[in-house]
């Protein structure tokens, strides 16, 4: 792995089109039972293969064997009813068709640690693997046993480092939770959030990764965008609580965005993994556009704490386009990288 500005993607890829239907959230299999696990194994070999070749230090499963970052581990908890459905907003930005919690929650087995041991099997580059935020998860449910979000995400909060161990035990290197709800549940952060996060990390060793972001590129996030004015200023809400947190790393999106480069300044000392790639439009980053972006950045952090990332997931673009902007991520991180090589010690 690059030992400088290492380059690495937030979540998800395209699927393939024999797997699932291409460009769409919670997209329905294509296959089932045995052949739908294979397919999505061969799919999961193929996104390490294309990181790989498209130059990603930091390699992870593209989320290839999963609908959705957050209902797909949602839906092996006990007490979860995925036929008893409810609609719901969700970060108070769209509606959605979601499972009901009917009784107290629980881990009867495993979600992803196959998977990730899978994942571990097929490179030799350290590997990422992202799992929902507590908060997160309580805002892409309906509720009708505990009543009460806090209650609940500090439940799911000790699953969810059950899960966290298990994954650091088949050799996962980075363990990242997915807070989008971060940027919208501001006075839930303060009292409870970062507090169930924590819980949620408690005594691994793998370096932890929160991931915070303004959305897949889809209209309801792109439409909610488009009222948040000429700064988006979200971040400095929770960037000085995760500060002093124990978290090792955080992502944020900056890319295309209007959040202000020096936002990173509230989370010095962390590392940081910058979105320098927009996941909202299909046009290909140039490699100078993602060098300047990195660049902006080494105001406010070490370069040998900057890793270059998506700034979110990339499920519903075309997989080409997912693919191109992985080259481009790569190479402006390497033009940054020889720029800094080439500076006097």
């Amino acid at each position: 792995m690059n030992a400088l500005i290492p380059t690495a993607l937030v979540g998800s890829l395209p699927k393939p089109s024999w797997l699932a239907r291409p460009e769409v959230l919670w997209s329905p299999w294509e296959l089932e039972g045995d052949t739908l696990a294979e397919g999505q194994h061969d799919a999961l070999r193929a996104a390490v293969q294309e990181q790989e070749r498209r130059g990603i230090d930091i390699v992870s499963d593209g989320e290839q064997t999963r609908q959705h970052f957050v209902t797909t581990f949602i839906e092996h908890l006990e007490g979860v009813d995925f036929e008893n459905r409810e609609t719901v907003r969700i970060r108070d930005r769209y509606d959605a068709s979601v499972p009901t919690v009917v009784g107290a929650v629980g881990r009867r087995q495993p979600v992803f640690v196959a998977d990730a041991a899978f994942l571990r099997q097929q490179t030799d580059r350290p590997i990422k693997w992202a799992l929902p935020g507590p908060m997160t998860m309580i805002d892409t449910l309906a509720d009708r046993h505990y009543r009460s979000r806090e209650k609940l995400a500090w439940e799911f909060a000790t699953i969810l480092n059950q899960e966290a161990k298990e994954l650091e035990a088949v050799g996962v290197d980075i363990i990242q939770f997915d807070e989008p709800a971060f940027n919208v549940f501001f006075d839930e952060t303060k009292d409870w959030g970062i507090a169930a996060l924590e819980r949620a990390v408690e005594g691994l060793r793998a370096e932890t990764a929160v991931h915070i972001c303004y959305g897949y590129g889809i209209k309801a996030n792109t439409d909610w965008k488009a009222t948040l004015g000429a700064e988006w200023r979200q971040y400095e809400q929770s960037f000085p609580l995760l500060q002093s947190s124990s978290i090792d790393i955080v992502s944020l999106e900056s890319h295309n965005s209007h959040v202000p480069i020096d936002v990173i300044e509230l989370i010095r000392g962390k590392k940081v993994m910058l979105g320098a790639v927009d996941v909202a439009d299909h046009d290909i980053e140039t490699p100078d556009e993602v060098a300047d972006t990195l660049r902006r950045a080494l105001e406010f952090v070490d370069a040998d704490m900057l890793i270059a990332s998506s700034n979110c997931g990339m499920a519903p673009l075309p997989r080409q386009v997912a693919f191109d902007k992985m080259s481009a991520l790569s190479a402006g991180a390497r033009i940054l990288r020889d720029e800094l090589a080439r500076v006097p010690a």
